[in-house]
Order: C-alpha cells, then structure tokens, then sequence
C-alpha cells in the first residue's frame, strides 16, 4: 500500500481503521497505447457506502460496479478527475443546440436492474463507438458486473423518444453531486448527439437538487476520447490533491 498516511488524510470522516488501499499490479492503459497503468482500489466494497464514497470521489476515486478505484500510475499522471460546477456552467453553441434539440426524450429513473433492451443497445453502441476495445464482445454476466452492483444511491435513467429507448445513464447521487458513471445511447440515430444531451440533463439534475458538482471521472488530455469532457466550463481537476480550475482544458475553444 502506497501513501497509506496522506490518503486517509484527505478523506473527511471515513473509517479509517475500517478501509484499506492496494495498488493492482501493471496492466495496459486503455486509453494510451504502449502504456502501462496501475490502480488503487479501496476495499471492502460492502463498507463503501454513499457517504464513504461521495468522500472518496472527493480524492480521485470512481467505481466500476462495486470496484472503488483511482489511477495510481508509476510514471504517469495524465488521468485527472475533474467536475462541472453547475451553477456556473456555460454553454457553448453545440450544447445549446443539443439541449433544446433533445427536450422532447422522456427520462425515467430506476434503480439497478437489467433488461434484454438495454444489454441489445449496450452491445450497439460498444460495436459503433468502441469497435476493437472488448467491450462489443461483453457476455451478459460482464455487462451486469460492469455496470449494476452498487453499495451507494445509484439510479438508471432510461431516455425514451417516442416509445424507442435511445440512451441509458447510470448515476450517483453524492452528499454534494452526481457522479456519471456511464452513458450508452443508440449509434444509429443520425443526427443526434446523446452523449453531450445526457450530461447537461444530469447537470440540471445537480441544480434541482441544490447539489454544486457533476464529476465526469477522468480527463485525459491526450486521449480523444476523452476530449468531450473539455468542451463543458468550468471544469475544475484534481491536481496535486486540490480541486481547481482546469483553464487549460478550454485552450482554444470558442463559444
């Protein structure tokens, strides 16, 4: 375990003498090739309630199912955890024109559950969007422990346009945001732009809430992938264990 100490300090009223940390071994990085990353992983999963949690997320960490991590990479630091204050969030044109172009989709929330429907349109937009990268291959038992074991207040939000389901958003409610966990929609809709739609509604979501923060997960600049995440402002990043502004996401950006 690495930095033990410095950890816990940054973590408000967690139990400390409860939680543990480990570093996994070397792995590929999925997002820059030739590299290799290491995660930290908070443990036991069953004593990472929403609280515990939302202070983790506070210091870096994310979850993949009940998996609690953060990139704890030898040599690299390229994965920053960043978030949207809401209250000041400015739009820029495309994103105006996605919010208004998308009102008419109807959301409803769930709790975790799995359907057919959405494993069939998980497989679409893996297939269209991350062809190559596994996940287009996931057998139904990798699609549920990748997205449905949760131990924190999780919802399913199910986007509906004219009784077709269109996109699928996992959230988290926190004691001061929303976390996105993951997004898949329909590739197949011309046209349209769910992705970018799905964060400004979680994003109104935060403000009907009285939440200030919508944590994106990691942002990593010289990854495209990822590029989507500086198109939102502010931004504010993690760095050197302090949130801030990230003005350097924007760099070159017009309104």
């Amino acid at each position: 375990m690495k930095n033990g100490a410095s950890i816990m300090s940054q973590l408000n009223d967690l139990p400390s003498s409860l939680l543990q940390f480990y570093t996994t071994a070397s792995y590929p990085c999925s997002y820059l090739p030739e590299k290799l990353a290491r995660s930290q992983v908070a443990t036991p999963s069953h004593l990472i309630d929403t609280k515990v949690y939302g202070g983790l997320v506070q210091a870096g960490f994310r979850r993949s199912g009940a998996f609690t991590y953060r990139p704890y990479c030898d040599n690299c630091r390229s994965c920053v955890p960043v978030r949207i204050v809401v209250e000041e969030l400015i739009l820029r044109r495309a994103q105006r024109r996605s919010w208004k172009q998308h009102q008419h989709l109807v959301a409803t929330r769930h709790d975790l559950y799995y359907h057919p429907d959405h494993y069939a349109l998980y497989l679409r937009y893996q297939a269209q969007r991350h062809s190559g990268g596994g996940m287009d291959r996931d057998s139904r038992e990798q699609y549920r422990h990748f997205l449905l074991p949760s131990n924190v207040n999780s919802s399913l939000v199910e986007f509906h346009e004219d009784g077709h389901l269109r996109m699928i958003s996992i959230i988290d409610k926190l004691p001061d945001g929303i976390s996105s966990v993951y997004t898949f929609y329909d590739p197949d809709v011309r046209g349209a732009s769910f992705g970018t739609y799905s964060i400004l509604w979680q994003a109104q979501q935060c403000l009907a809430l009285g939440l200030p923060y919508l944590y994106l997960g990691y942002w990593i600049k010289e990854s495209r992938k990822m590029a989507y995440k500086g198109s939102f402002r502010p931004l504010q990043g993690l760095t050197d264990g302090r949130w801030g502004p990230l003005g350097s996401v924007q760099e070159g950006e017009r309104p």
